[in-house]
């Protein structure tokens, strides 16, 4: 029987088996690489929303295939689910509509 060694390092617990010490590490790389997609997304996001309020069609239009993919490409990646992308998608495209 393995014997768990936890320890409370600065309000983290830390395993003392290897295999989870490198799951550990690799769980946090892509935490982060996750993050810095979602916010690439939402920014795309907001140039289609900045667009529309500017009443700017072809720039929204641009905008908007640019989020599209970003969030397509999220949802391939398991970062966001099937009907949070739609769903998205669809406010997006109202908003464009609501300018032509």
């Amino acid at each position: 029987m393995v014997k768990l060694i936890e320890s409370n390092i600065g309000g983290e617990i830390v395993a003392n088996i290897k295999q989870q010490m490198k799951r550990n590490i690799t769980n946090e790389k892509r935490r982060q690489q996750n993050a810095a997609f979602k916010s690439s997304v939402k920014t795309a996001i907001k140039k289609v929303i900045v667009a529309v309020n500017n009443k700017n069609l072809e720039e929204a239009k641009a905008a908007y295939s640019v989020a599209c993919s970003k969030l397509d490409k999220a949802q391939a990646k398991g970062i966001y689910h099937k009907n949070f992308v739609s769903r998205k998608k669809s406010r997006l495209s109202q908003l464009i509509n609501s300018i032509a």
